[in-house]
């Protein structure tokens, strides 16, 4: 009986983080939720300015997912095959130049 109510409650944890991705406005909790942070550490980021979010009341925070998702793309590292091709077109560049 206990494992069954385990599943069911885990079932109703997967549902309701489902809900998350489909909505575009998340309030605080959901965010925190979405990013995978306390939220302690989402207050920071918002009191540092460093993540986009709406205050429509003064008290309330709100994020869009949309912005949430392009922050946490932010910062994105090249490829070691993209690194080598701006190398090569750098030379070929340069090479070009010279001529």
């Amino acid at each position: 009986m206990d494992e069954i109510i385990e599943r069911l409650e885990n079932l109703q944890r997967l549902i309701e983080s489902q809900g998350i991705y489909k909505k575009e406005v998340l309030n605080f909790n959901e965010a925190c939720q979405y990013l995978e942070l306390s939220q302690s550490h989402l207050y920071k980021l918002t009191s540092a300015g460093s993540i986009p979010y709406y205050k429509p009341n003064g008290k309330k925070l709100y994020f869009k997912r949309s912005e949430l998702e392009s922050w946490l793309l932010r910062n994105r590292n090249s490829t070691q095959e993209e690194i080598d091709q701006r190398a090569a077109d750098y030379l070929i560049k340069k090479g070009r130049v010279k001529l």
